[in-house]
């Protein structure tokens, strides 16, 4: 098979699949339904016409007898076990075994309606198919890439949540800003507008060529599939991988376990962890795209959206031109193996855990009233997140620390980072340096003196 970045996993071959299974199985069904009548003027034919028959009668009685033979088969693997056992249902379409035929109502299964309305497959199936795909993505050298959508790839907003520094966009009647065209939508069949974070297009076009691209959001279905059009309106690089909430298994959560690909070659790219309950190891947390006023309102930051400060994010240096660079990286080190057949043991979870461990490598890090002292300093969402970036983390004063976290110059250990010349920085310093995979300037995140109350 030629690779192109149109080509599609299993999902899309099995809903190809599908849809010929489906079609046969209706043609069946008429047939059945007819099978009295048919075999009435099968016998009558056979009687009148049983001593001399042409060669085109021929060829009818031998459609006839296969005919009836294909009945009698579906009749019997939906009704008695197959010479191997009973039929496994692999998969049901609208309740109905795809196999046997045989109505299944136990809800068992996972449904897949993305792939196909009404289909749900059994785990056994999933389980196949999922080998299937890790088969065929790495023959391909490809791994699978699982993309939320909003405020990680765009920001949309209602247009009646524009606000009154926004609203002249709203207003305009000829368009947008030659700087805006390609990137902010105005779609009023949804009453919404849309702004593309910069550098998606070139991110999009790079990253197909080495991972197979799921959209999942939490979004219903018609906004997701209209996401889909502004980011890839030729379809090269979604097709039917467009997950939205209704496909979820569980209310407020995203899972893989309706994405295809095996949870062993899947990174995913979000902006809310807190979702991914069970697959962080597998998830890049990413810095949250706020262009609308509405969006900055809905996080509970009290400060101006990028349209309202005619600002925007650096194509070259901004969240997604980052990543990509990140996802590159941890491609090559997946498939940097001396043998092809150790690919199949490889685990991208381990690579992407490697990859972040070098960022903070050597430092050792102590906080300083940022932890309540109530709460277990290694529960902490700051102490794992040193801890994930390579840091050692400590609560003691000790020579071998080298960077104070704090939020006030006037604590204790504050003090004493001050006179043993330690980097005494801000939070915001840890945060940025996960977001940014790099361990940036600490003079860029100094803490300030607290204010002093008069």
């Amino acid at each position: 098979m030629v690779d192109s970045p149109g080509y599609s996993s299993s999902s899309d071959d099995f809903a190809a699949l599908l849809d010929a299974e489906l079609v046969s199985s209706e043609e069946g069904e008429e047939e059945e339904e007819e099978e009295e009548e048919e075999e009435e003027e099968e016998e009558e034919e056979e009687e009148e016409e049983e001593d001399e028959k042409d060669e085109e009668e021929i060829e009818e009685e031998f459609e006839v007898n296969s005919n009836r033979d294909k009945r009698r088969k579906l009749e019997e693997s939906t009704d008695q076990p197959s010479a191997t056992g009973a039929c496994p249902h692999p998969g049901f379409y609208a309740g109905m075994c795809m196999r046997c035929g045989q109505k299944i109502d136990d809800g068992s299964g996972i449904q897949f309606g993305y792939i196909h309305k009404n289909l749900r497959l059994a785990n056994d199936e999933i389980a196949r198919l999922r080998d299937i795909d890790l088969k065929s993505l790495l023959s391909r050298r490809k791994l699978c890439l699982v993309l939320d959508l909003d405020h990680t790839l765009l920001n949309s907003t209602r247009l009646s949540d524009l606000s009154v520094e926004e609203h002249y966009l709203n207003a305009q009647s000829n368009g947008f800003p030659d700087s805006l065209k390609n990137s902010l939508f105005r779609l009023e069949h949804i009453h919404m507008m849309t702004k593309l974070r910069p550098f998606v297009r070139t991110f999009l076009m790079e990253a197909c060529k080495r991972f197979e691209m799921y959209i999942y959001t939490m979004g219903e279905r018609p906004y997701a599939l209209e996401m889909a059009k502004l980011l890839d309106p030729q379809e090269v690089y979604f097709n039917s991988k467009v997950i939205a909430q209704g496909d979820c298994t569980q209310k407020h959560h995203k899972g893989l376990d309706v994405v295809v690909g095996q949870e062993s070659s899947v990174l995913i790219l979000d902006d809310t962890e807190g979702v991914w309950g069970k697959h962080k190891e597998n998830l890049i947390l990413m810095e949250r795209y706020l262009y609308f006023a509405s969006s900055c309102k809905q996080f509970g930051f009290k400060c101006k959206s990028l349209l309202e400060l005619g600002s925007d994010e650096s194509e070259s240096e901004g969240a997604l031109s980052t990543i990509l660079a990140i996802l590159e990286q941890i491609h090559t080190l997946f498939f940097d193996v001396a043998n092809e057949k150790e690919l199949k043991t490889r685990d991208v979870r381990q690579v992407l855990k490697m990859v972040r461990k070098k960022i903070l490598a050597g430092c050792k890090i102590m906080f300083s009233r940022v932890i309540p002292s109530n709460f277990p300093a290694e529960n902490h969402h700051l102490w794992k997140m040193a801890q994930q970036l390579g840091a050692t983390c400590t609560t003691e004063m000790d020579p071998s620390v080298t960077h104070v976290v704090a939020t006030d110059t006037g604590t204790t250990k504050s003090q004493w980072a001050l006179r043993e010349s330690k980097h005494l920085i801000h939070p915001s310093w840890l945060e940025a340096t996960n977001y940014m995979w790099k361990k940036l300037p600490e003079e860029k995140f100094p803490v300030e003196a607290a204010k002093v109350n008069k």
